[in-house]
């Protein structure tokens, strides 16, 4: 592909993918179709590609309007967030993009390689589309990702089909699509039966597990609820300049009347079993007060847990020495009757916000970016048994915001015994975005993933509970106060292999990859003329 005819089908390749990926991403049923020739634009541009300079090229091009077209929204969040000029935050954000969508130079490059080891040998024609399938889902494992996001995500607006991700997560839906998208690709070219039957297998394969795994999921869940749980969402943003205007004491005098008041109308409407407030709804630390005035709204907070009589769950900061640490905090019954305490501290923070590793954590850091984060990183996923009123013990797998985007966290949490997930967040950095939403979505995957109940709470939305299948409901909108009632009900714990294993697939991608690599490289050095394969040569 030398031509200006032919990088123009390129760019056109590239176009296309990045529109059918911008409208696979908004999560609407009638758009799922989409994930099954997303990508066959752009893997039929790599195929004309004669060079591997060019087709790196291609893979940057695609990272590049990629990220633009479906994350546009978050240089303007983090210009909000930090006051830099939006005109920088995308400036840094396209840079970085080859990083963060890295998985679509790799897959080019191997891709073109291995179309320029097989030739034209028809037995191996199957070669470049299964390595470039598998090197695509290996790399997205092993490189840093900051949303996380894959292909197989645009599933969840399908009931049935998002239902194989108990299999290998999302990672192992988009494995599915890409396989589907080569089917399409082979079949553009010209009538073929074989692949055009393939995509139908694949594609029927996908539904009817989804349909078996819903119907099972479906029958192991009760009618009767087993927890009855009040969740407030006041929808109070923008706490540190509300601070610096007003004062940090009124701000928090604020924050917690609120949620006082709407707790109160909650438990006015009926008996919970348990409230939940959302991440750092106390925005100081609990338990080890800064000030005198601290140590009075700890105490307060106490009280009202205890003249309540119903457990509460809130967000708040735990210090530890010098280390200050975001955290979950459980306030409810003891054995002996008193009122007992147990924090669980976040792992996984968000780079820069939230933390900034030791290695480069400067003054002259802190002095560039004075909006870096300074909490320490929590000690890793664990349970919390939380006792509830009647003496029962609640087996709750604790997480904070991001930590809902990571596979193997939550089931490492899960595996140790959890009867619910239980997320508290924050995503009103991102107000008025689809990033709420999204968040919501990742969240959603965990619970289909480890097959367990998920309650979610964050202070501006979106609120909602999540059931074994991934639907969620009592959904409390982005931007919006209110408080609701989720009644989780009593299930059959189901087991999953992505439950079992976390996320599998990337790794196991990534050596059948290398294993498939090292031996078309040895068959074709084997053969007469190694060397010169038909497309080296130019025929």
């Amino acid at each position: 592909m030398t031509s200006v005819k032919g990088w123009a089908g390129a760019l056109l390749g590239v176009a296309a993918t990045t529109v059918l990926f911008a409208a696979f991403g908004q999560l609407q049923s009638g758009q799922v179709w989409l994930g099954a020739v997303a990508m066959a634009p752009w893997l039929a541009a790599l195929d004309r590609v004669r060079s591997g300079r060019g087709a790196v090229l291609l893979g940057v091009l695609l990272s590049v309007t990629f990220t633009a077209a479906v994350f546009g929204w978050f240089p303007g969040a983090i210009a909000a967030y930090s006051r830099a000029p939006v005109w920088l935050c995308w400036g840094v954000f396209l840079l970085i993009a080859p990083v963060l969508e890295l998985q679509f130079i790799t897959a080019a490059w191997v891709r073109w390689y291995s179309r320029r080891q097989v030739g034209d040998a028809p037995r191996l024609a199957w070669v470049p589309p299964v390595l470039t399938a598998l090197v695509y889902v290996g790399t997205e494992w092993v490189t840093p990702k900051l949303f996380a996001e894959t292909l197989g995500h645009g599933l969840y607006a399908s009931e049935t089909l998002r239902q194989g991700a108990d299999l290998a997560g999302a990672p192992g839906l988009t494995l599915g699509l890409l396989l589907i998208n080569e089917c399409v690709v082979l079949v553009a070219r010209g009538p073929r039966l074989r692949p055009a039957v393939l995509a139908v297998v694949l594609a029927l394969v996908g539904w009817g597990y989804g349909a078996v795994r819903l119907g099972q999921v479906r029958a192991a869940v009760h009618s009767a609820p087993s927890l009855v749980v009040g969740a407030v969402q006041a929808n109070i943003t923008n706490i540190e300049k509300l601070a610096a205007e007003q004062g940090t004491y009124e701000v928090v005098r604020n924050i917690l009347d609120t949620h006082y008041a709407m707790s109160d109308a909650l438990l006015r409407s009926g008996a919970l079993d348990l409230l939940v407030w959302p991440e750092t709804v106390y925005p100081t630390t609990f338990g080890t007060p800064k000030s005198e005035d601290g140590g009075a709204l700890d105490e307060e907070i106490r009280s009202w847990v205890a003249e309540r009589g119903v457990p509460l769950v809130f967000g708040t900061y735990d210090l530890e020495g010098e280390r200050e640490f975001n955290a979950a905090m459980f306030l409810g019954p003891s054995a002996t009757g008193e009122l007992a305490q147990a924090a669980y501290r976040k792992t996984m923070l968000f780079p820069l916000t939230e933390w900034v590793p030791d290695l480069v954590d400067t003054p002259s850091l802190r002095a560039w970016l004075p909006w870096t984060g300074r909490w320490k990183r929590g000690p890793g996923p664990r349970l919390v048994d939380f006792r509830l009123n009647g003496g029962r013990v609640l087996k709750v797998a604790p997480l904070i915001c991001y930590e809902a985007i990571f596979p193997n966290y939550v089931a490492a949490e899960v595996r140790q015994g959890a009867d619910l997930i239980l997320t508290l967040s924050n995503d009103s950095w991102f107000s008025g975005t689809p990033a709420p939403r999204l968040h919501l979505m990742h969240a959603a995957f965990r619970s289909i993933e480890t097959r367990t109940a998920q309650v979610r709470v964050t202070n501006s939305g979106i609120s909602a509970f999540i059931d074994p299948a991934g639907t969620w409901t009592s959904e409390l909108e982005d931007n919006q106060r209110a408080g609701t009632v989720m009644r989780v009900p009593a299930a059959d714990r189901l087991s999953s292999l992505a439950g079992a294993w976390g996320d599998w697939l990337g790794p196991v991608a990534l050596v059948l990859a290398v294993a498939l690599g090292v031996w078309l490289r040895r068959l074709r050095l084997a053969e007469p003329g190694a060397g010169r394969s038909p497309l080296a040569s130019g025929r």
